[in-house]
């Protein structure tokens, strides 16, 4: 089990055509390693989550607000061999598990649609002192990226079933052979029905369970690693 702590009580700012957004730090402590990530504010709970998508008018960016899976899957991989393996984190918002992967030794490419997600994102693995990284724009919708990849990342990106194609699309195309997936999912229905549909198309489906929050009752959050034969 993983609590979520160490977040500092002065904001940073952040800039933006909207207006100036706070943003936070968290560190993530693991061993004798620490990962610092900027974000506008941290949904942990589904309580968390029920209050942000209701909205008032003044929702931050869903790209950089600190998500559950984002933390789980970023102590997986700290678990993880990572060296000299290629990587692509789709939907990266504020970075945090392609930055732990680059850490380790991955070579990682980090994509994200919103340019505000992406410079978030870039000065994040500028804090952690990461500056092979790449950050590049790119859209599910109209994806052009022909590279692959050892390991393809997601945290939180099966919610909708309006881009299941497309990253149905992108799994199959830049998976390199004998490659995985690894995605996390604090369990969304729509989201177990995607899965189950890639298991029926032959994809190998493994988990492992995290749990993530600062108070009970802490959300569950799997890590969902696929595999397929080439």
């Amino acid at each position: 089990m993983h609590r979520m702590a160490d977040e500092t009580d002065t904001p940073h700012i952040l800039s933006t055509t909207a207006g100036d957004l706070p943003l936070h730090e968290y560190n993530l402590r693991l061993d004798d390693r620490v990962w610092r990530i900027l974000h506008t504010g941290a949904i942990l709970s589904r309580e968390d989550e029920s209050r942000y998508l209701a909205g008032d008018g003044t929702r931050l960016p869903y790209g950089i607000v600190l998500w559950p899976a984002s933390i789980a899957l970023a102590h997986e991989l700290a678990s993880r061999a990572m060296k000299g393996l290629r990587v692509l984190e789709l939907g990266a918002g504020t970075g945090l598990p392609g930055i732990v992967a680059a850490s380790l030794g991955a070579h990682v490419t980090q994509t994200d649609r919103h340019t505000i997600g992406l410079h978030v994102c870039k000065q994040n693995a500028e804090r952690n002192g990461l500056t092979t990284i790449q950050h590049r724009a790119a859209d599910w919708t109209d994806w052009q990226d022909k590279d692959r990849y050892d390991v393809i990342l997601g945290s939180d990106i099966l919610y909708s079933d309006d881009f299941h194609s497309q990253l149905r699309s992108i799994f199959e195309n830049n998976l390199a052979a004998g490659g995985r997936l690894l995605l996390s999912d604090p369990f969304r229905a729509t989201s177990i029905t995607f899965l189950e549909s890639l298991q029926g198309e032959g994809w190998t489906v493994s988990m492992s369970k995290w749990t993530v929050g600062v108070a009970p009752p802490e959300r569950a959050v799997g890590v969902f690693e696929l595999t397929r034969e080439a």
